[in-house]
């Protein structure tokens, strides 16, 4: 057996994590023929653990700005200081001033209670407005990721940083803009989910409720295709949104199940933040954010390549025109 034989089937160590500009070994014909099944999901995951660390590693430091607004959120940066935590104090400090009375001297040293308050300095505030910055990287790190992403997926041989910085090059206007308001409409998400969850107790509020979470498990599914689309056509963005809603819909079960699959992967690496606080931390650092890429991807993917891409090179079948006017398939592949 050759050198190079050899080098496909080691299994991972550190080196492959830190060089992963290496060419992976990838699949047989037949491996690559096998439908990709909620069973076969962990022997893809365990036969790339490398590559999924080197991607993780570069969702992290590719969105870098985040890493200050986080040590900003430790309060490393604030100063403390003592004050009473009571939002009564100053009415009843003002009261003492013209009358003293054994009433007020009791609800005095009640919410006279001294606590120890975190004050943002000015550095801490830097801090947060440099994690605003991450707003141009989100797009054009999905991007790279997702690419690579996809090759596992398919099977194909891995040339990782290539393969980040080729995907960057081909999508980096669709990737920016896309990157901006995919950021947008996630906050928005999440600022609507906690508004209404706040106000939520009469059957208006609670509809409202309800149809936000409906759009945002729609929307999260849409996010699944939206990047595989954008590396692996020339589409517009308009065209992208409209087939990632076609698809959301038509891969429900595998979409429900690879949201189901990321939302267990969070809810794990919280608990073990409670139990083991310094294991939890790491995590996201080390594997949680590329293991909820590749389920998404994972799940997306065949839904793609069986109702976009065979029917693309296998034009005499039946239900291909069908198809061509539904999702529009014919354009250029990326690769």
């Amino acid at each position: 057996m050759s050198k190079n034989n050899d080098e496909k089937k080691k299994k991972f160590n550190l080196y492959n994590l830190f060089y992963a500009n290496r060419s992976g070994k990838g699949l047989t014909k037949e491996e690559a023929a096998q439908p990709r099944t909620l069973s076969r999901f962990f022997k893809f995951y365990w036969n790339n653990l490398s590559a999924i660390f080197t991607v993780n590693m570069m969702i992290v430091f590719g969105n870098f700005p985040l890493i200050f607004t986080m040590y900003g959120l430790t309060g490393n940066l604030n100063v403390n200081t003592s004050s009473a935590a009571s939002q009564m104090f100053a009415p009843l400090y003002g009261a003492m001033k013209f009358t003293q009375s054994p009433v007020s001297a009791a609800l005095f040293g009640v919410h006279g209670i001294p606590a120890t308050l975190s004050i943002p300095t000015t550095a801490t505030k830097v801090f947060y407005y440099i994690g605003l910055l991450a707003i141009f990287t989100f797009g054009l790190v999905n991007v790279g990721t997702t690419y690579i992403m996809r090759n596992i997926v398919k099977g194909e041989p891995l040339f990782i940083w290539h393969d980040f910085w080729y995907a960057i090059k081909k999508n980096f206007r669709q990737g920016m803009i896309f990157g901006i308001i995919d950021v947008l409409l996630l906050a928005m998400i999440l600022y609507d989910i906690v508004f209404f969850y706040a106000n939520a107790g009469t059957i208006f509020t609670n509809i409202l409720f309800v149809l936000m979470m409906v759009m945002t498990i729609i929307y999260l599914m849409m996010r699944f295709y939206i990047y595989i689309l954008m590396v692996t056509f020339d589409l517009s963005l308009f065209k992208i949104f409209k087939n990632s809603v076609i698809f959301a819909l038509l891969g429900m079960k595998r979409n429900m199940a690879a949201l189901i699959g990321i939302v267990l992967t969070c809810v794990l690496n919280c608990m073990i933040f409670y139990v083991f606080m310094p294991l939890g931390i790491i995590l996201p650092f080390i594997i949680t954010f590329a293991t909820c890429a590749f389920m998404g991807v994972y799940a997306a993917y065949p839904k793609i390549k069986e109702i976009m891409i065979d029917p693309y090179y296998e034009s005499d079948r039946p239900y291909a025109k069908k198809i061509e006017d539904t999702v529009e398939p014919i354009f250029t592949d990326q690769g």
